[in-house]
């Protein structure tokens, strides 16, 4: 039997990790949650309907909750933080504070851990931005390529700052205090339950309502990873024995496309004619974004296995029946 703490688990990553884990009933799971991003819905409502699985509703950034968490879980996924376009622009200032402190604030309780096996740290392909804006970087990129930060003055580094922070965290509370830890950067993944403000559910809706679009850095290309491929590459490299105190790209790097033929094949996905119009490129935005995932291919013998096509199809069928409920930028 493993006991489970999956922070941020109502969310996007942290509920199909949740999901996963449970179906081993020798799994206990603890899904820890303020429901300030996360969605309670009918899904998560089962998920927590599981005999092994308990529902806490809580904020590492407040002490109460850290006094609160049992000091004996064997692994814990911290997928908790405030992430999407919205935050970045209005509340930059939180993005930092509730992002770094919830980090800072649970290695701080792991110290207590006895019998932790391992902390998975959720970080991001957003750490490479400043990289990619002022360096030439080489693509598929691999994790060994030194970080940047593009302009600290703007909000829109806020994200990437505090992931940088969050993987510091790692390395000097791991060091000095034999926390295990392995940190993952997340690249373009998507699927069912993810919001609304992401490229692939947003064209669903706004491809329903119109047929014609501007595309915005419609000759960007990024490679795409579906959630089931995501959550599997985090569990094995979180419970493999030799990940300890290493990064690992998650992603799918055969899945690369340009933003305007991404377009184009979601509107055959969904049987919709749509004429794509040349939109402006986004400031600071990469023209390419691609991982080198051979690291962690290697160590756990997994490869991302789930088409573009096929898992822009699965992610559709989920949100056909919920466009109505569209709000963007959410």
């Amino acid at each position: 039997m493993s006991k489970i703490l999956i922070t941020g688990g109502a969310g996007f990553i942290g509920y199909f990790v949740a999901e996963k884990l449970s179906q081993n009933p020798e799994n206990q799971i603890t899904v820890l949650d303020n429901l300030s991003r996360g969605c309670n819905d009918k899904e998560f409502e089962t998920l927590c309907a599981k005999s092994n699985v308990t529902f806490v509703q809580g904020d590492l950034t407040s002490q109460a909750t850290i006094d609160d968490i049992s000091r004996d879980y064997e692994y814990i996924y911290h997928l908790a933080a405030l992430v999407g376009v919205k935050n970045v622009k209005d509340a930059p200032d939180r993005v930092l504070s509730v992002n770094i402190r919830s980090t800072l604030n649970l290695f701080e309780a792991a110290r207590s851990f006895y019998r932790l096996r391992k902390i998975f740290f959720s970080s991001t392909s957003e750490v490479y931005a400043g990289t990619f804006m002022h360096f030439a970087v080489g693509v598929p990129t691999s994790e060994s390529v030194p970080l940047a930060v593009s302009d600290i003055t703007s909000a829109r580094s806020t994200y990437a700052i505090s992931k940088m922070c969050g993987e510091s965290i790692c390395f000097s509370y791991g060091e000095k205090y034999q926390i295990p830890f392995v940190i993952g950067r997340y690249h373009n993944v998507y699927g069912p339950r993810m919001g609304w403000a992401h490229v692939i559910p947003e064209m669903y809706a706004k491809i329903t309502n119109n047929a014609e679009l501007t595309v915005t850095s419609p000759g960007h290309s990024r490679a795409f990873c579906y959630i089931d491929d995501a959550v599997e590459f985090t569990v094995r490299l979180t419970e493999h024995y030799q990940t300890e105190g290493e990064i690992f790209h998650i992603g799918n790097p055969t899945e690369e496309i340009r933003i305007k033929d991404l377009v184009k094949l979601i509107a055959r996905v969904m049987n919709r004619q749509v004429f794509v119009e040349t939109g402006r490129d986004m400031p600071g935005s990469p023209h390419r974004r691609c991982p080198d995932t051979a690291k962690a291919e290697r160590r756990t013998g997994y490869r991302a296995n789930i088409a573009l096509e096929e898992g822009v199809k699965k992610t559709y069928q989920w949100y056909q029946s919920r466009l109505d409920s569209y709000e963007e930028g959410r």
